[in-house]
């Protein structure tokens, strides 16, 4: 029996895990890798998508299951298995993911055509995920699936994302049992709506994640009630200044957590007038009513089912105002009364959030609500940084608004939740292997249990390894703290960057040296190509004030 990791291997994103038996051939999760992880992953399977009997998915979230349409497309026949709710999360998510995968292929191919280049196929189309849910066959928590002989699989509540879920593998191999325990995205606790994660305790091999792995939540947890009650402070001080309250948030999970809140700020009657809340995104639309038609006690925490019992729905209220449409987008920047706006994306890099930032960040009386993490990089991260001023749509813009976040609302469990997590095991299991954590904080958290006296390892991308054979051993992890690592990374971009401006230096030069200057038309397109780039290199000196003292 052998396991492979072919993605989240000292990386956060692109789960996929294949187990080989002698008799079947199983993918665990099929993700997209974003940012930094697709440049070393790449976009080709390291086996035949034929040869997979059947596909084990842990939740919805495109980073575990947003390569499902590519198996699919290229001869993937088999099941996938998944809860009920996640099953409907990705009937959305794939199809949205298909989209973006088709225009990104639309806007590469215009450029090709101009600069005379070969077209390019998207990784996949709608079509590819319309097919790819006739695969799908729903399953409940706790239900014991006997999908072969030797083969049993049992989803376990993991707490992350509505339908989310550990997955306990049963194999029979040569009369010898093993049971394997892929832990997916290990939920917080006290989330809104949905439970706290259920715990394993007995595994012989665990396959782990470990994104929060080196870093704890903020001590001072508040409980829905106060999360609740510090959102209806901040809605209360914005509407009094006569301002709109912009929330950046993620489609799934986020989004519903927040209108959640809000539910409950309605209930209590913690602001005494109405509050008109406009859910401004089609995808968030769309898991909104799937989180309003699984409202079951096997899916929602108890808090969420008091709510329902008395007649309410947790995620629906009388002033939410659904917008369909751009035109209902494009409208609420005209609006002048006070409202909340609440659309994606989370990190305000692309969608209609970044077209109401346009409209409002430099609006005193505006306040914007970051409810999530922000990425190093993005525009959601500027902001939150206390950055003057941004760039939106090539339009520089100020920003004045009141800039806030809402605490509480990780969907992760940080480091002493993922060791409570390990710790529910009776006893330590034969093999542990770490998972989505990127290549500082994977092999320090396995050092942290190898301390412990675990039998533990971070495996690298597309490392194979026989489940009857010991663990080599582990090298030892050399952790820099996620500060320097942080300023670290961003300077080696910087000092990418510098190397790609040489390049370009060298080129410009070397047409100088070539160019026939005989020639007016091309020497003139030369020196105009070469004063475009001086005068965009001197508006980063100024606006960077690169000619100020260094101290």
């Amino acid at each position: 029996m052998t396991l492979t990791f072919c993605g989240a291997a000292r990386q956060v994103t692109g789960s996929m895990f294949l187990l080989e038996t002698k008799e079947f051939r199983i993918l665990i999760d099929c993700g997209l890798s974003q940012g930094e992880d697709e440049k070393k992953a790449g976009d080709t399977f390291p086996f035949s998508p034929a040869s997979i009997d059947l596909v084990l998915l842990t939740h919805a979230h495109i980073d575990h299951s947003g390569r499902l349409p590519q198996l699919v497309k290229e001869g993937f026949k088999g099941t996938i298995y998944a809860t009920r709710a996640t099953q409907e999360l990705c009937s959305i998510m794939l199809l949205d993911s298909a989209h973006i995968q088709e225009s990104e292929a639309e806007w590469q191919n215009r450029k090709n055509k101009r600069k005379g280049k070969a077209s390019v196929e998207p990784l996949y189309t709608q079509d590819d995920a319309y097919e790819t849910m006739n695969h799908f066959e729903g399953v409940d928590y706790n239900r014991m699936l006997n999908l072969y002989e030797h083969l049993h699989v049992r989803f376990v509540d993991a707490g992350h994302l509505l339908g989310s879920a550990s997955i306990e593998v049963f194999i029979e191999e040569e009369g010898k049992a093993t049971k394997l325990v892929f832990s997916g995205d290990i939920g917080n606790t006290d989330q809104p709506i949905i439970k706290d994660p259920d715990y394993i305790n007995d595994a012989d091999v665990v396959v782990m994640e470990s994104t929060y792995g080196d870093r704890l939540h903020d001590k001072n947890v508040l409980s829905l009630e106060e999360r609740a009650r510090l959102l209806a402070d901040i809605t209360d001080r914005t509407f009094r200044r006569g301002g709109k309250l912009i929330i950046p948030s993620f489609a799934v999970g986020r989004t519903q957590e927040i209108l959640y809140l809000y539910r409950i700020i309605i209930d209590h009657k913690m602001l005494d007038y109405e509050i008109p809340v406009f859910l401004d995104s089609p995808l968030a639309l769309r898991a909104t009513n799937i989180f309003r038609n699984s409202i079951r006690g096997d899916y929602f925490d108890e808090e969420a089912m008091e709510l329902v019992r008395k007649g309410l729905n947790p995620v629906d209220f009388p002033s939410l105002v659904k917008c369909q449409d751009v035109k209902d987008s494009r409208a609420l920047n005209d609006r002048k009364e006070p409202c909340v706006i609440i659309s994606s994306s989370g990190m305000c890099d692309a969608g209609r959030i970044k077209h109401h930032l346009k409209h409002n960040l430099w609006r005193s009386e505006v306040t914007v609500l970051f409810v999530g993490y922000q990425a190093q990089g993005t525009l959601g991260r500027n902001i939150a940084d206390g950055a003057s001023h941004v760039t939106i749509f090539g339009e520089q813009i100020e920003v004045k608004a009141e800039i806030a976040s809402l605490p509480g609302l990780s969907g992760h469990a940080d480091k002493a939740g993922l060791l409570r997590w390990i710790h529910e095991f009776s006893e330590k299991p034969s093999k542990v292997f770490i998972v989505h954590g990127d290549e500082n904080v994977a092999p320090q958290f396995a050092g942290v249990l190898a301390e412990e006296g675990y039998n533990v390892c971070a495996p690298k991308l597309l490392d194979t390894y026989d489940l009857n054979l010991p663990l080599p051993e582990m090298e030892k992890a050399v952790y820099i703290d996620r500060n320097t690592k942080i300023l670290n990374d961003a300077f080696r971009q910087l000092e990418n960057g510098k190397e790609r401006i040489d390049k370009l230096l060298e080129r410009f030069q070397f047409a100088s040296a070539n160019v026939d200057k005989q020639d007016k038309k091309k020497c003139t397109r030369l020196a105009n190509a070469v004063m475009r780039l001086t005068s965009d290199l001197e508006d980063l000196a100024e606006k960077w004030n690169a000619d100020a003292d260094v101290k």
